[in-house]
């Protein structure tokens, strides 16, 4: 897959602000900010993270791993989604096409020579560019995938008999 990833993760990327687009734009706000269950993110929680790592982890260690610099951990709960207030879900969407637009920018000028290029990860150790790439995508996925498994709930709670259809995404 290596000889994929460029690709592969650039389509990923391209498409996820777009899928924000149409969610925050068709969902009420209230059901975007309803969380789920005592601690598990509610959508627009989740969309405010990937503003936060849009802004502060992958393109800036991309950056790092291209320089050769080593980079700290992100550690969420410190600094992003859990200290900044959600803004307007249609107006965090734009903010998170517009940051990924420039991190699309970023990955547009890489070759497939700089995939084994490393850095120095301050948890993880050493770690690829061609590693951080497929984290990103699938980064991405999981927080749209965990959004959307969010907004499932409140019908999954109120749909009677079918919810043993559901058993996969309620969140208990």
């Amino acid at each position: 897959m290596a000889e994929n990833i460029l690709s592969w993760a650039s389509a990923v990327l391209r498409i996820t602000p777009s899928r924000w687009h149409e969610l925050t734009g068709a969902l009420p706000p209230a059901l975007l900010a309803r969380q789920p269950k005592e601690g598990e993110w509610a959508a627009l929680e989740c969309l405010q993270h990937l503003v936060d790592t849009e802004r502060w982890v992958f393109p800036v260690r991309v950056e790092h791993i291209l320089a050769g610099r080593d980079f700290p951990a992100f550690d969420p709960d410190s600094r992003g989604s859990k200290t900044s207030p959600a803004k307007d879900p249609s107006a965090l969407a734009e903010m998170f096409a517009q940051l990924r637009l420039k991190s699309l920018e970023v990955i547009g000028r890489l070759s497939e020579a700089d995939l084994g290029r490393t850095a120095l990860h301050a948890e993880l150790g050493l770690v690829t560019l061609s590693e951080l790439l497929h984290e990103w995508a699938a980064h991405d996925l999981m927080h749209t995938v965990q959004a959307e498994r969010a907004l499932m709930q409140p019908f999954i709670q109120r749909s009677g008999p079918w919810q043993v259809y559901f058993e996969d995404h309620f969140i208990k």
